[in-house]
C-alpha cells in the first residue's frame, strides 16, 4: 500500500500507537479517526496556510500550530466524542514530537506544545 493510502494519513504509525495507549480510543479505531480528520482538514489546507504558523512542510504534509482549544473545535465540527478528538490531538502532538527528533528541533517543538496545538495536514498527491 503506498504511503499516501496508509491508514492515519500523514501521521506516523508510532504517533498513532502512542496516542492510542494514552487515550480511551482503541488502536484499531484511531487510524480511522485520523483518516476522517484528514478528509476534513485536507480541503482546508489553504485556510490553515493563511491563518496559522507552519512549522514544517514537505511534499507530503504541512504541520501548523493552532491556538489551544483548536482540537475541541474540530471535534465539535466533526461530531466527535471528547475522547476521540483528544486522541487525535495526542496523535498530532506525538507526530510533531517525533518530527522534532528527526529534524533536531525537539526542544523547539516541545516548547510550542505548551501553548499551541499541532495540526498535521497531508497533501493530496493525486
Amino acid at each position: 500500500m503506498p504511503e499516501a493510502e496508509m491508514a492515519g494519513g500523514p501521521l506516523k504509525g508510532n504517533a498513532l500507537v502512542l496516542a492510542a495507549t494514552k487515550a480511551s480510543v482503541s488502536g484499531e479505531r484511531l487510524p480511522d479517526l485520523a483518516d476522517r480528520a484528514q478528509e476534513h482538514l485536507t480541503s482546508r489546507l489553504p485556510e490553515y496556510a493563511r491563518t496559522y504558523e507552519c512549522v514544517y512542510e514537505d511534499e507530503a504534509e504541512a504541520v501548523f500550530l493552532a491556538e489551544e482549544g483548536h482540537w475541541a473545535d474540530l471535534g465539535e465540527e466533526m461530531a466527535l466524542e471528547e475522547r476521540e478528538w483528544q486522541a487525535l490531538r495526542r496523535a498530532h502532538a506525538e507526530h510533531l514530537k517525533q518530527l522534532g527528533g528527526e529534524l533536531d528541533r525537539r526542544a523547539e517543538f516541545e516548547s510550542a506544545l505548551e501553548l499551541r496545538e499541532p495540526v498535521v495536514i497531508g497533501k493530496n498527491s493525486a
